[in-house]
């Protein structure tokens, strides 16, 4: 049953072939057997996972099911679950249990899935290896001591060594299509404004978005189906019609327009990762798509325009951190000052501080005109490149890492070379676009994946040109134990 998709599981519950139940027991005892390996939950829901299949068969028996009833997944450990933890990877945060539900939670409840459990990610999601979390590093299933990739290691990880069939994700920089690339699974990064971030706890607010893991992109467009829609207690979220994103996944490439932009395919791009990509576009190419090179002009300047403008912002978000409210505490403080500074300085991670005075230097004094309004004048340029290619393309691609997984240990003690990770998945957080990436090939033994970025709010698009490639290869449905 594991090796089954969302979809084929979805048809298996409506025919009656497997019970939630059955299914649910199975993933939990999979959870159970093997998750030591890997790490990829932090908090297993064995109990609520087991009452809710058993809600799911008796709705389904009631004739009152959805696509999604009965079918077990996990959330990411940055969504507000009621009554269960919701850490984000950080002892600021380990004792804190929401009595609210963040609205993507809400949406799958709603619909009847099952959830298994939270998963590790990058403590507040601020890293590219899940190698900073509290909770201990999180472990790729393609490779002894690889990392998944990050923030949202957990839930790639979980998803490739299927413990789960789904998991919800979120992406600041890439940190749903690199872990996702990392792991031989389809991640998908919706145009931001899409899914509500009511109740995902914040990192940089104007780059975080919700949205999702899984092995195709058919499942991926299941998921989107559940998550998308406007949210009245978002204030970014838009109010714009959803569409059914899986009514147009078979629809054929011909005349599809995809560019490749020069300025990510250069010297620095290694020859095996380069040859992953044009293998890939000369699919496309086959399936009746042409192809042409395009330039985006500032693409070199989004790194240092992103680790301005997410570190302000982290900055921002993060003060409410004090251990006056909620979370973290510092035992016997001596005054409030000692209470501020102790508990901040204990509850934080390394990544976390190193982010937070980044960013509170940016936004000081003296200093705010020349780095973070600067920033946001490239930010405003890089979106402006992708709106004019887009003018003579439908879809970009591009390699969505400049290497398979690497070994754990092998960058964290060089924060730039970590960064430089996200260097093919940055600007489109800056830009707001929507963006995914899918198997796209093998560099020794360790699965690489092609990034697709689409217009905005294209992502039936973009679900569709994924759902066309991966009806003519077969690297989405290799797994670790090939």
């Amino acid at each position: 049953m594991h090796n089954k998709t969302v979809a084929e599981l979805s048809r298996d519950l409506e025919s009656g072939q497997v019970s939630s139940v059955e299914l649910t027991r199975h993933f939990l005892d999979r959870i159970q057997q093997q998750d030591s390996q890997y790490n990829s939950f932090i908090t297993v829901t064995e109990e609520q996972a087991m009452a809710e299949a058993e809600a799911a068969d008796q709705r389904r028996q009631r004739g009152d099911a959805t696509p999604w009833t009965g079918i077990p997944f996990a959330q990411k450990d940055i969504f507000c679950t009621r009554g269960v933890r919701t850490t984000c990877g950080s002892k600021m945060l380990e004792p804190f249990v929401p009595p609210y539900n963040a609205t993507v939670t809400q949406r799958f409840e709603d619909a009847g899935a099952v959830s298994l459990g939270k998963t590790n990610m990058d403590e507040f999601a601020m890293g590219s290896s899940t190698e900073s979390s509290y909770f201990g590093a999180t472990t790729n299933p393609w490779g002894e001591r690889r990392v998944p990739g990050g923030s949202s290691g957990g839930s790639a990880a979980a998803v490739a060594a299927r413990l789960t069939p789904a998991a919800t994700a979120t992406d600041t920089g890439g940190s749903i299509r690199q872990p996702a690339a990392l792991c031989g699974i389809t991640g998908l990064k919706p145009t931001y404004g899409r899914v509500s971030r009511y109740g995902m706890v914040a990192f940089a607010s104007s780059l975080d978005q919700g949205g999702t893991m899984a092995r195709t992109a058919e499942d991926n467009a299941l998921m989107l189906n559940v998550m998308a829609g406007f949210d009245p207690r978002d204030s970014t979220s838009v109010d714009q019609p959803v569409p059914d994103y899986t009514a147009d996944l078979a629809q054929p490439l011909n005349g599809l327009r995809i560019g490749l932009p020069k300025e990510y395919f250069t010297d620095q791009l290694s020859p095996a990762m380069a040859d992953a990509v044009q293998s890939a576009v000369r699919e496309y190419e086959a399936l009746g798509a042409s192809v042409r090179e395009i330039s985006l002009p500032h693409a070199n300047l989004a790194i240092a325009a992103y680790y301005i403008i997410a570190p302000a912002e982290c900055s921002a978000n993060l003060s409410r951190f004090d251990g006056v409210r909620y979370g973290y505490r510092c035992k016997n403080p001596e005054d409030l000052l000692d209470l501020y500074t102790r508990t901040r300085a204990e509850g934080f991670g390394s990544e976390v501080k190193r982010r937070i005075m980044i960013g509170t230097y940016a936004l000081s004094a003296g200093y705010y005109d020349a780095y973070y309004a600067k920033a946001q004048k490239v930010r405003r340029l890089i979106r402006q490149d992708f709106i004019d290619a887009f003018d003579d393309v439908d879809v970009i691609m591009s390699p969505t890492t400049p290497s398979p997984a690497f070994v754990q240990g092998e960058k964290t003690s060089d924060p730039v070379t970590m960064y430089l990770e996200d260097i093919f998945t940055i600007s489109t957080n800056l830009a707001g676009l929507p963006a995914m990436s899918v198997p796209a090939g093998m560099i020794d033994g360790l699965p690489v994946g092609l990034q697709i970025i689409g217009r905005y709010f294209d992502e039936a698009r973009l679900l569709n040109v994924a759902h066309q490639f991966q009806q003519a290869t077969d690297w989405h449905l290799r797994t670790p134990n090939d």
